[in-house]
Parts: structure tokens; sequence; C-alpha cells
């Protein structure tokens, strides 16, 4: 799970200490160059190949940009993929890199195979060591880690892809330039066509509500928090059809009752994996049991919906899971 660090920051002060040693090890088959040009998008990161014949071959050498504007060139396939991130490493499984990822992270469960993989420690604090021991050629990483954090690592010879999906288009991105680089565009292709279909098959069902027939939606991920408008999960409530009551904001923030009081949500949506570890209650007890939520349209009419974590806050591979998984919440009546 991924979201519980997204608003919390993220340190690396004892990484310079921690290797002055054997650094060049990391990422011979590609070459990391810093740019100065502003961070792309993540649809502008991938290059078109010049003949489009020639569209599901990657041809070498490959130069890309990822979301920190930071440009690598690969000569060849990488042959050895560590992923510090449980979004990437569900792409990456997904278009068939299964031999070529060497490692993951501490949160890594999915797909059943990735959870043999060696540990590479946390999503903001990974195991340099292990890392720079394994020798990778591409360390891939995405929304839990800050740019500021993929280059102290780069800064240590790791080579470091970085991804920062805000949308559905910038996750089929993502999915697109790793196909790219690893020269497994069909796979992609097979994946981004899935995800495209999925996205349209939900936006089809609900073309025939009014602005008057949209919800209004609360989202709560961890205890207190909820998210406003620039993040993904704000897109798959308006993708789903609903109108996100925290979109006045912008980002993760704290929380306000009374303004979710005022606000008046039609459906209430959480995660359903979170459990106090002391007293026990889940989120949608602690939800319920605040004072004058009771009110709340939501509460009322028992349209207070859990959702599973990994298919809600991971924009990878099974981001449109989760985008049926919230338009069924909100709108069960269309979506049995």
């Amino acid at each position: 799970m991924e979201m519980k660090q997204l608003w919390k920051n993220w340190t690396m002060g004892a990484l310079a200490l921690i290797m002055v040693l054997a650094l060049a090890a990391c990422g011979d088959n590609a070459e990391p160059k810093q740019t100065t040009d502003p961070a792309p998008t993540q649809q502008e990161q991938v290059t078109p190949p010049a003949d489009e014949t020639d569209a599901l071959k990657t041809e070498y050498p490959l130069t890309v940009k990822d979301a920190t504007g930071e440009e690598l060139t690969f000569n060849e396939a990488p042959k050895k993929i560590i992923s510090i991130s449980p979004s990437e490493t569900e792409a990456l499984f997904a278009i068939g890199l299964d031999e070529e990822v060497i490692g993951v992270s501490d949160y890594d469960d999915y797909p059943e195979a990735a959870t043999t993989k060696p540990k590479m420690g946390g999503l903001y604090n990974p195991n340099v060591e292990e890392i720079i021991a394994a020798q990778p050629d591409l360390v891939v990483t995405g929304i839990s880690m800050s740019a500021e954090g993929a280059q102290q690592l780069r800064d240590l010879g790791i080579t470091i892809f970085k991804t920062d999906p805000k949308k559905v288009d910038d996750v089929i991105a993502n999915i697109e330039i790793f196909g790219q680089i690893t020269d497994h565009q069909e796979e992609a292709k097979k994946v981004v066509d899935k995800i495209k279909q999925d996205r349209d098959e939900v936006t089809e069902t609900l073309k025939s509500l009014t602005p008057e027939q949209k919800k209004k939606v609360y989202i709560e991920f961890s205890p207190g928090w909820t998210v406003g408008s620039g993040e993904y999960m704000d897109e798959l409530i308006n993708l789903a059809g609903g109108i996100n009551v925290a979109a006045d904001t912008v980002g993760w923030n704290e929380i306000s009752e009374e303004k979710i009081i005022k606000d008046n949500p039609d459906v209430i949506l959480f995660s359903k994996n979170v459990v106090d570890e002391k007293t026990k209650e889940t989120l949608d007890q602690m939800i319920k049991a605040r004072s004058g939520w009771d009110q709340i349209t939501a509460i009322k009419n028992d349209a207070v919906v859990g959702l599973d974590d990994n298919l809600v806050s991971r924009p990878g591979p099974r981001v449109t899971e989760g985008l049926k998984q919230i338009a069924k919440a909100i709108y069960p009546e269309l979506f049995k």
C-alpha cells in the first residue's frame, strides 16, 4: 500500500554517508545525464518511432525522460531491473518482465511472483546497500518517492527512472514507456488497450447522467486525510461520475470535520484495509463515530463503501479495476 506515506516528508540524510564506495557498478547499460529542460508531462515522455511499421520493436540507443526531467539513454534493453514501487512492479510484471525484475520494495504483494523477489527496502527508505550490490541496470520508482529523493539515489550512482502519474493517461504513458525501454512494446500495448477499453465502458455507462444527478463523494484512505484536486484518486472519482467534495483543495490534506459535514456528501468511500492497531476499529467505524457525522446523507443512507487499497491507491495496470469499484460504489444501480 502506498497511500499512507503520500503526505509525509521523505528524508535520505544518511544515504550520502552510507555509500562512498564502488558505486559505478550500477546502470552500465544506461547513461543518465541531467537536463535543465522543464519536467515533461507523462504523455510527453515517449518518443514515437520514426517508422510506424516498427512501432512494436524498440530501436536502440533509446533516449527517454522521466517525470523529473532526467534524461536516460539505453543502449540495450535492461536485463536487471529493481522496482521500489508497488504500482511500477505491477506494471513491469504485467508486460512480461518476470525474469528481468530482480528486486522489489517491502510493500510489493502483487502479482504472486513479485512476493518471491528479494526485498529492497521501503518506499521512502530503500536499502541502498542491497540495491547497489545487486548491480541493476535500472531502478524504477513511483509516486511515493520525491524528486529530491530520486536525485539523492542518482548521486549515489544508481540509475533511476521515476514516475509521477496524476491521471489514467499518465499510467498508460508509463506502461508504454516501460515497454519501449525493455523492448516489450507488444505486451505493453495489450495492457494499455485493456485499460482504455475498461475506461470507455465506465464512461459510456455514465454518459446519460445530468450534472444534477451526479453525486457528491468524500474519500478517506488514511484516518483524518482526504485527497483534493490534481491527484490520481481525484481523477478516478471524476471518471466514475462523482463530485469530489475536497476538490477545492490541492493534493492530500488533513480533513476539517466541520467542512465535511457542511459539504454533506452523498457517498463516503474509505479504505477497507485500514484498522487501528490499538482499538482495532475499522476506518468506517472511525468515520461513523465522529461527532455530527450521523447527519451526513451518506451515513444516514448507509452509503459508506469500503474499497480495496491496492486497486484504488496504486496507479498501475489494475487502475480500471479500481475505477470500476469506485463507479459501482457511487452508482450501484448502474453497475450491477
